[in-house]
């Protein structure tokens, strides 16, 4: 697909191009009316009438979902418009690394890394409580700003709640690796669904390996469907036990037995962090990931920034309590017996 060759679309102009996907070409741009730096995202209109309708309906869905949505933790849509036989969406410019590059650089220290999720699942419920469901949750659509900032993206597949988007029953949406029962069986998603990714994205995050494995998607997503991962301590024992509790959770097949709201999961991550060790103690996770020697910051709204991570130190995170305070976690996790059934499992899977 070729982009078009323009200095401008609608009133913005553009500086040069940030990367290209399956629909489209986003572009690092100027608005000349606000003086300030976008990411216009547009999809060049198929010449086929019925490949062209699904396109431009699927667009301005992702323009509805996301912009009615003003929240510190999910990017900002500026503006939405049509030129000739593009249509395109103008948003906030972000300068920062992409969670998934962080991964990839092969440490990241838990304390930051629950904060970091606990500002993502703060976006989502705000979203949730709009109606808007993500359903695309994972490191890449996480970018990481100056000062541990998250920042939640691409909306490019979410879906609104209200009756006015009609879906298809057994449509598959969504990256394979972070779906849900739900998605994985083409039934209806709300807001658990995407609390059900974001505890696969903990998992990573604290075991340094991801939940689930299969040679091929369909045996990814049986996995997903019916198969119960070991706690994320039994990869990483330096890891407290709270941490297996939290994933559990979130990890439920049943939606009515995972957590109810993206809020609660956020508290109890930060509940979390308070039961830390203290400074000095290596709580850092080892992934059991390729290291990345240098990359591009890159995303679909990041600025063509280059990012040395093997050098990149995030700022500390600020509590608001001290280490060794044990702020209460939700009742679920109020349970002797389910402590002592996760230590059991845990000692079952050591060799």
């Amino acid at each position: 697909m070729s982009s078009p060759q323009t200095e401008t679309i609608g009133r913005y102009r553009i500086l040069g191009e940030l990367g290209r996907g399956a629909m489209g070409v986003v572009y690092r741009a100027e608005d000349p009316l606000l003086s300030r730096p976008v990411a216009i995202k547009t999809i060049i209109m198929s010449a086929d009438p019925d490949v062209r309708a699904e396109y431009e309906r699927r667009f301005y869905q992702e323009a509805k979902a996301a912009g009615g949505l003003n929240h510190p933790n999910l990017i900002t849509v500026h503006d939405i418009g049509r030129e000739g036989d593009i249509v395109y969406m103008a948003m906030e410019l972000l300068e920062g690394v992409e969670l998934r590059d962080l991964m990839q650089q092969g440490r990241v220290e838990l304390r930051t890394a629950l904060e970091i999720l606990a500002q993502v699942a703060d976006g989502l419920a705000y979203a949730h409580e709009r109606g808007v469901v993500h359903r695309d949750i994972k490191p890449g659509n996480i970018m990481v700003l100056a000062g541990n900032r998250a920042k939640v993206m691409d909306f490019g597949i979410a879906r609104m709640r209200a009756s006015d988007i009609h879906t298809q029953t057994g449509a598959v949406v969504g990256s394979p690796k972070y779906m849900s029962p739900e998605q994985v069986a083409g039934t209806r998603v709300d807001g658990r669904s995407d609390i059900f990714s974001l505890g696969i994205v903990l998992y990573e995050l604290a075991a340094g390996a991801a939940p689930f494995s299969a040679p091929d998607t369909a045996q990814f997503m049986h996995q997903i469907a019916t198969a119960t991962p070991p706690p994320p301590s039994a990869l990483n024992e330096r890891l407290p036990r709270v941490i297996d509790l939290i994933v559990a959770r979130a990890l439920e097949k049943d939606p009515e037995k995972r957590y109810q709201s993206a809020a609660e999961m956020a508290a109890d991550m930060r509940s979390c962090v308070a039961t830390l060790p203290a400074a000095g103690i290596d709580t850092t996770v080892d992934f059991k990931l390729e290291l990345t020697a240098t990359r591009t910051a890159r995303s679909t709204t990041a600025a063509p920034k280059k990012v040395d991570t093997r050098t990149l130190k995030l700022a500390p995170i600020a509590t608001g309590t001290e280490p060794g305070l044990h702020l209460p976690l939700a009742r679920r996790f109020d349970s002797k017996a389910a402590l002592d059934k996760l230590e059991r499992l845990a000692f079952a899977a050591k060799p």
